[in-house]
């Protein structure tokens, strides 16, 4: 199994930045893609931004050229650094793992909350 721990989201106003972690524990070999994924009220979920580990590095059109998704693998941590922040982007912000055993694993979640 994996586990996914999320810490980082907080209150700010518009044009500024957060920077949310997700860190790994478990079996974090089998672990094939790593992510974020956000929630908004009254919306469905929706991906913000993926690794597929040695492969590629998706990001939702809405957050490109402000969000930049990083990985420490030597601590086993995702990082979401998040600039330039919107009302719109208020959300739960979920970290998520995709392993080789086609399991999903989903983080607890986080609120981050932007103020116009």
């Amino acid at each position: 199994q994996v586990q996914l721990v999320e810490s980082g989201g907080g209150l700010v106003q518009a044009g500024g930045s957060l920077r949310l972690s997700c860190a790994a524990s478990g079996r974090t070999s089998s672990i094939n893609a790593i992510g974020w994924y956000r929630q908004a009220p009254g919306k469905q979920r929706e991906l913000v931004a993926r690794i597929v580990i040695g492969y590629s590095i998706n990001y939702a059109d809405s957050v490109k050229g402000r969000f930049i998704v990083s990985r420490d693998s030597a601590k086993n941590t995702v990082y979401l650094q998040m600039n330039s922040l919107k009302p719109e982007d208020t959300a739960v912000y979920s970290c998520n793992a995709d392993t080789s055993g086609s399991r999903v694993y989903w983080g607890q979640g986080t609120q981050v909350t932007v103020s116009s």
